[in-house]
């Protein structure tokens, strides 16, 4: 196991990965944060180098130990034996605290079950379409500029990004949310990477979405009672605009049941990669009967 920290390594790491988009994506867009400041202090670990066959990436400090959000791991691996091997180290994860696992290989909840129980570790999956919203940064162009023009006309609408005092009507309105650790998330979320919404005229959100530490757009989100009016349109092409001209992948992750959101994404020509996207959490068995 090797932790890379050299500056050159990690640049040749994230020009290696694109070699195997789609299924690196996650792991990809957590290096491009790495070597653009990390500012989520992330780190990453390879079973060697430069001839890898496997990559986690991880917080690069302690953390809390019931704060899966900030406990995420991005993997992609060459190899799924090098990758079990990997992650029964215990130098590469700490089994010893609740965490994720973000990928886009199905090998990986197999791997994970296997080298879970033998460690006391209970396994969660959940699994969702990925999609690639480029195609809809191109698509929308004209609706932006029309959009905009309309939100210019109407002063009571302002394009804007997210601020940190908006972390909890975020943390209230998402589905994995509705607890501290995950408002703080959010507000490290928003102080780190780009975000974007549509205020009224007292600065509250109406229509959201930001990005996490491995590039993807998640929470989109728009209050039920301004739904139908093309803010959720309006922000999505706004945030893959700002992401694209970053140089970062224009990424998505969206369930399957959510139909309005797909509906969406169809009509903006977002196109749906062949591979799932796969959340595992993971919790010792000392903290199931613990809230977290």
């Amino acid at each position: 196991m090797l932790v890379l920290n050299c500056s050159t390594k990690l640049q040749m790491l994230e020009k290696m990965l694109r070699w195997s988009f789609p299924v690196s994506l996650k792991v990809y867009g957590a290096v491009m944060n790495i070597n653009r400041g990390n500012p989520f202090r992330k780190e990453v670990v390879v079973d060697s180098w430069p001839d890898f066959k496997a990559v986690i990436t991880r917080p690069q400090r302690q953390t809390d130990d019931l704060d899966h959000y900030t406990n995420a791991h991005a993997v992609f691996y060459k190899e799924p034996q090098a990758y079990q091997e990997l992650l029964e180290n215990t130098n590469a994860i700490n089994w010893g605290q609740i965490f994720q696992i973000k990928r886009l290989q199905d090998g990986i909840c197999g791997i994970s079950r296997a080298v879970a129980l033998s460690k006391q570790v209970d396994v969660k999956a959940s699994s969702f379409q990925m999609c690639s919203i480029l195609g809809s940064v191109r698509h929308s162009f004209f609706f932006l500029i029309y959009f905009l023009y309309s939100l210019r006309m109407d002063p009571k609408f302002t394009l804007a990004y997210l601020d940190i005092s908006h972390s909890s009507l975020l943390n209230k309105t998402w589905s994995r949310g509705g607890n501290p650790r995950c408002e703080k998330y959010l507000a490290n979320l928003i102080c780190s990477f780009p975000s974007a919404c549509v205020l009224d005229d007292k600065g509250y959100p109406l229509s959201w979405s930001l990005t996490d530490q491995f590039a993807t757009m998640i929470h989109s989100y728009t209050l039920p009672e301004h739904r139908r009016k093309g803010f959720s349109r309006l922000i999505t092409t706004t945030l893959a605009k700002k992401l694209h001209s970053c140089g970062f992948p224009v990424q998505g992750n969206v369930l399957e049941a959510n139909l309005p959101s797909v509906s969406l994404l169809k009509s903006m020509n977002a196109r749906f990669l062949p591979c799932s996207f796969f959340r595992v959490i993971h919790t010792p068995f000392q903290f199931l009967t613990k809230p977290h």
